[in-house]
Parts: structure tokens; C-alpha cells; sequence
């Protein structure tokens, strides 16, 4: 319960418009996961260096237990649980993920897949090394991201047939899979 220096906080999380009173120190993923009970965003080291807190802040991903949840007032913010169709269908880096088992325990996993997506709207040709380079703030504590690697490539090519209107499905693109695979 916010006290008597609360700050008014208002933002839109997965599509829905939030209004809140906040103590002004909360921490925007403290904010998710106990106000909104959105507890996919983990916290895993509260230093910014594992990557488990990664939500998408107006498009662009961002550590959310290194800021305030009042620097999100106005914003728009993605979390894993947002991801997903309505009809639960998986969004392609989802689908990716899970197609080429990029997870192990799954903490890592929704901070990994929001990293992912960020880092191919940015690099949408990314190689290996792009990817590896672009998710080392990320953290992994089961793979060795090899299986990951090929996830986000696929999830790349899946995202780029899905933004051109093409149907996809991990099966029908054995491009991309051999690509993956080859990794």
C-alpha cells in the first residue's frame, strides 16, 4: 500500500490501461509482479546484469529492476504474459523457443525471449555472433545458448514471415530450421 508520498502512475501494460498509486522507490518490475501480479518478470539478480527482469518499455527492451516504475508513467510496457494471441497462440520467438528447446529451468526464458525480439527488430539479419554478442546481458545458468542461438534465428525468420503476412510454421521453413540447426 503506497503511503502518504505516493506518486500517481499511470500506463498502459499489455495492452490495458493501469492506474496506480505508488510509493515513488518501487521498482518497476516490484511493481509488475506484486501490484499486477504479473510474475513471469523475474528477478533474478536486482543489479541489471542477468537480464530475468527484461520487459519491453514502448517497444525497446529494458531491465525493469533497474528502474523506477514512475520513470514508466505514460508508457507502454510488454511483459511475457502480454506476448501471446488473445486465442493463446505463441508469438514466432515463443514458438522458436520452444521448437528448438531454448530453455531448460525457463527463469532465464521470459526475459530471454523479450531480449530476443528487441535484438532482432534491431538486427533483423543477425548472425551467430550478433546474437550471442547482442544477449550477453542475459544470463543462462542451464544452456550452453547454443540452443538458444538457434531459437532466436528461428524466431527471426519466423518474425519476418509473420511481419510480411506469410503463413509460418517452424515445419514449413526448413531454411531457417537447417540454418538453426547448423548453428
Amino acid at each position: 500500500m503506497a503511503g502518504p508520498s505516493a506518486a500517481a502512475l499511470t500506463l498502459t501494460v499489455n495492452g490495458k490501461a493501469v492506474t496506480a498509486d505508488v510509493d515513488p522507490r518501487t521498482l518497476l518490475v516490484e511493481f509488475l509482479r506484486g501490484s499486477l501480479g504479473l510474475t513471469g518478470t523475474h528477478v533474478g539478480c536486482d543489479t541489471g546484469q542477468c537480464g530475468a527482469c527484461t520487459v519491453h518499455l514502448d517497444d525497446r527492451a529494458v531491465k525493469s529492476c533497474t528502474m523506477l516504475a514512475v520513470q514508466a508513467d505514460g508508457a507502454s510496457v510488454l511483459t511475457i504474459e502480454g506476448l501471446a494471441a488473445p486465442d493463446g497462440t505463441l508469438h514466432p520467438m515463443q514458438a522458436a523457443f520452444k521448437e528448438c528447446h531454448g530453455l531448460q529451468c525457463g527463469f532465464c526464458t521470459p526475459g530471454m525471449v523479450l531480449s530476443a525480439i528487441d535484438l532482432v527488430q534491431c538486427h533483423p539479419d543477425a548472425d551467430e555472433a550478433t546474437i550471442r554478442e547482442e544477449l550477453d546481458g542475459n544470463l543462462c545458468r542451464c544452456t550452453g545458448y547454443r540452443n538458444i542461438v538457434r531459437a532466436v534465428l528461428l524466431g527471426a525468420a519466423a518474425m519476418t514471415r509473420h511481419a510480411t503476412g506469410e503463413n509460418f510454421t517452424e515445419a514449413q521453413d526448413s531454411g531457417a530450421i537447417g540454418a538453426a540447426q547448423r548453428v
